[in-house]
């Protein structure tokens, strides 16, 4: 089983990279947040690998951090939710922000997710709620809706999506006085958002 890959980024696709190790070029499926940190070709990087094998191929998912593998892991297990759904709630919720979603029982927030529809959204809930809270706690990953965690968290989000430190700061807090002290995680993330796409 591949666990880990490092070698040349030779490729970055919308949903894919093709990295070179010794040779040999790897087709790597990952999230949109996982690509965007990926330096630019034909830099050097590392990206932990889950294989899954199929009686018709074997597939490489590549993850930038530890938690977002663990969090496609936990969210394979589910069922209805494969791969390709995985890989979509995690471009949608970066870790942080799907530990808080599903302690708070979201179902909107989840929602969002292409392929996700309430009745996944309402199993993905049900199902997760407690290992998502005992592997939030072990990674040290506060799933916390409220207060001056969340901004922490939004702020999290915005930079796995991408977004240049200096412009998701500026976001999050103006997003944050503009909202209040009490707001929550999603609605801090969606406001962030709308500031940014201005």
């Amino acid at each position: 089983m591949i666990a880990r890959l490092r070698g040349q980024v030779v490729q970055r696709g919308a949903d894919h990279c093709v990295i070179d190790v010794g040779g040999v070029g790897y087709l790597v499926h990952a999230s949109a947040p996982t690509l965007a940190a990926l330096p630019a070709p034909p830099a050097v990087a590392t990206l932990l690998i889950e294989t899954h094998l199929r009686e018709d191929a074997l597939l490489l998912y590549g993850f930038a951090a530890p938690a977002e593998r663990d969090w496609f892991r936990l969210l394979t297990t589910v069922q209805g939710v494969g791969a390709k759904v995985a890989l979509a709630i995690l471009a949608t919720l970066p870790p942080g922000a799907l530990a808080a979603a599903i302690a708070a029982g979201d179902r909107a927030a989840l929602t969002r997710a292409p392929g996700v529809g309430a009745k996944l959204a309402a199993r993905l809930l049900t199902e997760l709620r407690e290992r998502a809270g005992a592997m939030s706690a072990a990674e040290g990953v506060a799933a916390r809706p409220l207060g001056e965690g969340a901004a922490e968290d939004a702020l999290s989000a915005l930079l796995n999506l991408g977004y240049r430190r200096p412009d998701a700061q500026a976001a999050v807090a103006r997003a944050a006085e503009e909202l209040g002290a009490g707001a929550g995680l999603d609605a801090l993330i969606r406001a962030s958002l709308r500031l940014l796409a201005r």
